[in-house]
């Protein structure tokens, strides 16, 4: 039985149980190199009840954010959803919060036009809030970022529902962008070991592979 969405380890349980999070060897490519954990939010979109849940639960981390006198977040016209992962997770919250969408997808005539088209009502000068459902180095983040500053619209902040803590949101503050990440990695593995669902053995591995990137990542920003 699944659990409701109510914190971010409610999220990690969610995950766990929806199968999102495997434990093994896997490839990543070159950014996160041989990982043994991988992880796949989109098993959220197979439970309607779950991705309301968690567009709830950015909701609640936004307004509590906005509450404090210095918040992360700015204040943002519109929403939108890093293609493809991140755009299911942003149509839920704005569906939660009212707050309008937009998104980019591959453009029809790659001949004429390689630039990604942005499809919602664009307005010059309209701040814009990004949000992805997975972030390792923040590519994806920034890509999204530039298309809509190229469009016109101001860019500064980005939610991303888990980040893998591989240099992602460093790498990004140093562009300009601040990111909030809704669940740290680090934080789900020390929930998995101290509820049993995951042994020493894997704990250790996954640890020590996530210090090897942080390490990396700190050697390449030097």
């Amino acid at each position: 039985m699944l659990v409701d969405v109510d914190s971010n380890l409610d999220l990690a349980q969610a995950l766990f149980d929806l199968g999102g999070v495997q434990f093994g060897t896997f490839d990543l490519g070159p950014t996160a190199g041989t990982s043994p954990i991988y992880i796949n939010p989109r098993v959220l979109i197979s439970e309607p009840k779950m991705l309301r849940r968690v567009a709830r639960l950015i909701h609640a981390e936004i307004q509590a954010d906005q509450a404090r006198r210095r918040s992360r977040i700015h204040s943002f016209a519109a929403v939108a959803g890093v293609p493809m992962g991140g755009l299911h997770i942003a149509t839920a919250y704005a569906l939660e919060s009212d707050t309008p969408l937009i998104y980019l997808r591959p453009s029809r005539n790659a001949e004429r036009d390689v630039q990604p088209v942005i499809e919602g009502r664009i307005l010059v000068g309209q701040s814009a809030l990004i949000i992805d459902d997975l972030m390792t180095g923040g590519s994806s983040i920034l890509s999204t970022a530039e298309r809509l500053e190229d469009a016109g619209m101001a860019v500064r902040d980005a939610i991303v529902l888990i980040d893998r803590e591989q240099g992602g949101i460093e790498r990004l503050h140093e562009l300009g962008y601040n990111v909030m990440p809704i669940l740290r990695l680090k934080t789900m593995l020390n929930y998995y070991h101290s509820s049993d669902l995951i042994d020493d053995t894997t704990f250790e591995r996954c640890m020590t592979y996530l210090r090897e990137q942080h390490n990396r990542a700190d050697e390449e920003t030097a």
